[in-house]
């Protein structure tokens, strides 16, 4: 019986084991953040789990519990990039954690025939370059964001611009029109007669009166309550 118990508590254990896994996976990146095809990545299970990186993803099935990633990539005995994140996994699913390889500063393993597999103690710099590979892409964001506000920005006042010159040109046609009404009437005659000929406020044809009198091309003459325009012969 007693045999029979603890054969069943194993038995137990595995599926216990296979019930409660969640896989974690992700993609391996260097510096540059193109995807490294040669990196070695482990995982602390146990037994420990390895693989390489050819496509540049891997992926580990791992039970609840937590767990120490490492990625390097080692060419002639001498760690070229190295990489180790830690991750907690507490329930079952899929887990994504991208890796992103770091220089490493030692100059090389003291063993030739060290595991590659084995415990590689990271660089103690690496968080120098995650930080500056952190603002390098801040930087991008903000520049690209300062690049579609400028555009904005300059295709408002090119529209502006473009509303203030026909304005002009409105108001110029009109100030023709107020000159060859003058002309019609042998080159004089009152403000009132002005407006009653053009369909604007009496506002507008003082404020036209204004600007050809300033262009010398009418003179204003007060008479009562009313003003005399001439238009003026060269």
């Amino acid at each position: 019986m007693g045999g029979r118990a603890l054969l069943f508590l194993v038995i137990f254990l595995v599926f216990a084991s296979i019930g409660h896994s969640a896989t974690i996976h992700g993609t391996v990146y260097d510096l540059s953040l193109k995807k490294s095809t040669n990196a070695k990545v482990e995982i602390n299970t146990s037994p420990k789990q390895a693989v390489v990186a050819a496509n540049g993803t891997y992926s580990f099935n791992v039970p609840n519990g937590k767990y120490s990633l490492k990625a390097s990539v080692i060419q002639k005995n001498e760690i070229l990039s190295f990489v180790e994140e830690n991750i907690t996994v507490s329930q079952n699913g899929n887990y994504v954690l991208d890796l992103i390889l770091f220089p490493n500063v030692d100059e090389g393993l003291e063993d030739p025939d060290i595991d590659v597999n084995g415990n590689i103690i990271p660089d103690n710099n690496a968080w120098i370059y995650l930080l500056l590979a952190l603002l390098a892409a801040l930087l991008a964001i903000f520049g690209l964001i300062a690049k579609k506000l400028y555009k904005k920005e300059e295709k408002a006042e090119k529209k502006l611009e473009e509303a203030e010159h026909k304005l002009e040109e409105v108001f110029e046609n009109e100030l023709d029109l107020v000159v060859s009404i003058i002309k019609k009437e042998n080159g004089r005659m009152t403000q009132k007669e002005i407006r009653k000929q053009i369909p604007l406020s009496e506002a507008k044809i003082s404020l036209m009166i204004a600007e050809l009198e300033h262009k010398g091309i009418v003179e204003k003459i007060k008479k009562g309550r009313g003003n005399i325009i001439i238009l003026k012969r060269k």
